[in-house]
């Protein structure tokens, strides 16, 4: 009963995902209607699992509740990919020592859900949806390595991805600058060099204050 319940909880969040993505108006009707029908199956069967725990509840037994532990969503990551996998890092100091059934997984074709229960007296979750591509969920599982879980997603094809979620991609493609045909060359190269140091790290900073350091020093050279 409570992996079915699991699984109707990721079903819900996978229409919500869905339904953030979908612009036409029948299809976020149809997304509606089977959302309400999965919350409708969620609720009885919370409720037959709340009353059968009751039932088999012992009278003038106290249970305590297990203390100690919350749940820590997970935003820090590093990722890799191949022609096959799109490659997550995770880093958890001592996950290695945790049994194996306290790491899990569930993969749809754009979401990821990682949780790494009672490490260290607390919850550990990552959640991804709407990510840059399609995946294979059957083909997709995780590894734990010492101190860190490795989340395997199989591409459902070899293109490159961009960055790991479709958000990604379109906050970064909003922020380049637009290229006016009619202004001068220089000034859109200007342009283009001040996006570029704005949204860079301190390595491309760098490079790119150095750049134009020597292209000052050089033109005034030239006017002397």
């Amino acid at each position: 009963m409570e992996k079915q319940i699991e699984e109707l909880k990721y079903d819900i969040e996978e229409i919500n995902s869905l339904l953030e993505s979908a612009s036409r108006t029948r299809v976020k009707d149809l997304l509606g209607l089977d959302k309400r029908k999965l919350e409708t199956e969620l609720i009885q069967k919370q409720d037959r699992l709340k009353s059968s725990t009751e039932q088999k509840s012992i009278p003038g037994t106290i249970v305590k509740p297990r203390t100690g532990t919350y749940t820590v969503t997970i935003h820090n990551y590093a990722w890799d990919q191949s022609d096959k996998f799109m490659k997550l890092y995770v880093t958890l100091k001592g996950v290695q020592s945790l049994p194996k059934d306290q790491v899990t997984s569930h993969f749809t074709k754009r979401s990821i859900r990682l949780k790494v229960n009672d490490l260290d007296g607390k919850n550990h979750e990552l959640y991804i949806s709407n990510l840059f591509d399609d995946v294979q969920p059957s083909e997709s599982f995780v590894k734990i390595k010492k101190d860190t879980v490795l989340v395997m997603m199989r591409k459902d094809n070899s293109k490159t991805w961009t960055y790991v979620t479709q958000r990604e991609n379109k906050e970064k493609e909003a922020k380049k600058p637009k290229v006016d045909e009619n202004a001068d060359p220089n000034d859109s190269l200007m342009t283009m060099m001040k996006q570029m140091y704005e949204d860079g790290d301190d390595e491309m900073k760098k490079t790119i204050a150095k750049a134009w350091s020597e292209s000052r020093n050089k033109q005034s050279k030239d006017t002397e």
